[in-house]
């Protein structure tokens, strides 16, 4: 599975942003998408995923100001409403197969200025 992840850049605080993330390969494989995401010298962080029948699931941070989608089993997005300075971060697109077997994508950067 390849994963290119799109939509990043440089909006003020309480603005919005979509990222999209358009897989390849060996889609039908793919159970859940996920975005994370990861700032300097800390962890990689989820963000939120969204199962292969609709399931949801967000870090408290981004419960009602983000939303995930699917776009059948090729393209995932994630609308970010209301972003704040510490959604700062290189977002991560993430294929999720079984508990061994997952892929990423390259981040794309998402800069909140206040």
């Amino acid at each position: 599975v390849q994963l290119q992840a799109y939509g990043g850049g440089l909006v003020q605080a309480g603005g919005s942003l979509r990222l999209s993330c358009a897989a390849s390969g060996s889609i039908f494989e793919i159970n859940a998408m996920g975005w994370y995401r990861q700032t300097p010298g800390k962890q990689r962080d989820l963000v939120a995923t969204i199962t292969r029948s609709g399931r949801t699931n967000y870090a408290d941070s981004v419960k009602g100001r983000f939303t995930i989608s699917r776009d059948g089993a090729k393209n995932t997005y994630l609308q970010m409403n209301n972003l704040k300075p510490e959604d700062t971060a290189v977002y991560y697109c993430n294929a999720f197969l079984t508990t061994v077997t997952n892929y990423w994508g390259k981040g794309t950067l998402v800069t909140v200025s206040s």
